[in-house]
Order: C-alpha cells, then sequence, then structure tokens
C-alpha cells in the first residue's frame, strides 16, 4: 500500500499499473494478485486509505460544526494526494471502496436529528459536492501546472486586489448544504386558508 500510494502522489493514477507497483517493489506482477485480485480492488485500498487520512479539526457538539469540519477534512484528504479524486470517484462509482466518506458524514448529520432517509440521502450528496469540487480543482491544478490554462482562469492568482480564492466557493457550497438541512428541522408554516 505504501508503495502504491507513493506510485499515485508522484506520478498520478495513470502510472499506478499492476506491473508498475511489481517493479517497484522488486517482485513478479503476478505476486501482487495474492494481496489484490485485480486493479480495481487495489484502487479501492488506496481510495480507503486516502479516506482515512481524513483528520476533522475538532468540532463544538454542534452538528452543523460537525459536518463543515468532516466536509473539510474528506476535502483535504482528497487533495492531498496526486488524482486522489480521481481514484476516490472511481471506486465509489463501482462501488468498491470509500463507504466511510459517506459513513462520516452520515454520522455527523445524524447529530442534528435528521430520519435515517434524510440523514443518507444528504450525506449522499455532500459526497457528491465534495468529491466533484476536489476532482475539479485537482484537474485545474494540473493544467495549470502546465500552462494550459489562460492567465485570467489560473489557480495561482498574483492578482493582489482578487479576495475569493477557490476555498470560499467550497466553504459556500458545504454552507448552503447544511443551511438547507437545517431548514428541514424548522416546522413548515400551516397555510392559511382563503
Amino acid at each position: 500500500m505504501a508503495a502504491a500510494m507513493e506510485i499515485l502522489d508522484q506520478q498520478g493514477l495513470p502510472d499506478l499499473t499492476m506491473r508498475h507497483l511489481a517493479n517497484t517493489l522488486g517482485v513478479a506482477p503476478s505476486a501482487l494478485y495474492w494481496h489484490f485480485p485485480n486493479k480495481q480492488t487495489l484502487l479501492a485500498a488506496v481510495s480507503d486509505r486516502i479516506v482515512a487520512g481524513a483528520r476533522p479539526a475538532g468540532a463544538s457538539g454542534d452538528w452543523r460544526a460537525a459536518v463543515r469540519a468532516e466536509a473539510a477534512s474528506l476535502h483535504d484528504a482528497l487533495l492531498s494526494f496526486k488524482d486522489g479524486a480521481e481514484v476516490v470517484s472511481s471506486t465509489l462509482a463501482l462501488g468498491l471502496g470509500a463507504a466511510d466518506l459517506q459513513r462520516r458524514l452520515a454520522a455527523a448529520i445524524g447529530g442534528g436529528g435528521f430520519d435515517a432517509r434524510t440523514t443518507g440521502l444528504a450525506a449522499e450528496t455532500m459526497v457528491h459536492f465534495i468529491v466533484g469540487h476536489a476532482f475539479h480543482r485537482q484537474q485545474r491544478m494540473q493544467a495549470d501546472s502546465l500552462g494550459a490554462v489562460a492567465a485570467e482562469h489560473s489557480l495561482d492568482h498574483s492578482d493582489p486586489a482578487d479576495h475569493t480564492p477557490e476555498p470560499q466557493a467550497f466553504d459556500l457550497g458545504i454552507t448552503l448544504l447544511v443551511a438547507g438541512l437545517d431548514a428541514q428541522l424548522r416546522p413548515t408554516p400551516p397555510v392559511p386558508a382563503h
């Protein structure tokens, strides 16, 4: 796993192949199949390791703060490895890994007293937002590093007058999702009779 994580972080997902991993470890590719029956299970284990690296900052007993802390730590974990969001996204799509991502968010959301269905749907929605945002940011960072992005769209803003860095969009998205959930707790006012 350590070698796989290093290949991912140093070279990216396209280079994380069973053959490359075997060469890095100095073993025959068939030796890897003792531990991982195929590349998809290897990527699922890598995905789980990325998510496990998320360490939320201590949040107060408020469920809203707990959700924000989990979301931020999971987002940071995805960004901490080159192509991390893409690996997690692909394993989630196949139902092979990163289940902890949704479980952790559901636990934080559950502190708000929502029913199981609302909690599950809200956690799934947040997973899509977090992974999608991190994936987009990583794609932009890679394109930016290659000079493939027009200067005015670069993530590396050199204009000191620009006070709207990328993380604000992520923070706003989580705030809107939490606010929408919070609105679910308030009773709906009765409709006045005509």
